[in-house]
């Protein structure tokens, strides 16, 4: 799995937000030996003012003012319930491959370290696996939504 510290993926969570907030279908940044090319995926087409691939995604909850929990910014699970999160921006997928059963569906009870789904960044798909046992309460993000890092993919209920 690519380091979060990585240069890259620094890179990647800067670009990303200008991706979508410009509704290009991709950009690229070059600075010495970094080279860096973020896109779309393909099937996603940017609609509306705010064109994006953000707009694929179902809402989030806001952070609620003076929460200090710090999270993430996509706001707190509901109570009693924890998220699994990305480790790295990206684009999810939650089964193995097109067509394939998803690693886990609302309602499966899951174990720590269980795999969750992928992440595909920088043409590498990189296992998403959960920090938490528990049962999943609900999912967050659909295929082929480009995830940001420390976004919750997951919430599950730890009891």
């Amino acid at each position: 799995m690519t380091d979060a510290g990585d240069p890259i993926v620094e890179a990647i969570d800067l670009l990303a937000p200008a991706l979508e907030r410009e509704g290009l279908d991709e950009i690229e940044l070059e600075i010495g030996d970094l080279h860096v090319r973020v896109a779309r995926p393909l099937g996603v087409v940017a609609t509306g003012p705010v064109a994006g691939v953000a707009a694929a995604a179902p809402a989030l909850p806001a952070p609620s003012p003076g929460s200090g929990d710090g999270l993430t910014p996509f706001g707190a699970p509901a109570p009693g319930m924890r998220f699994v999160s990305a480790p790295l921006t990206g684009v999810w997928y939650p089964a193995p491959s097109p067509g394939a059963r998803p690693y886990v569906n609302e309602g499966d009870e899951i174990a720590s370290g269980q795999v969750v789904g992928l992440i595909e960044a920088m043409k590498l798909f990189n296992e998403i696996k959960s920090d938490a046992s528990g049962r999943i309460t609900r999912v967050l993000v659909e295929n082929g939504t480009l995830v940001k890092r420390k976004q919750p993919l997951l919430e599950i209920d730890p009891a």
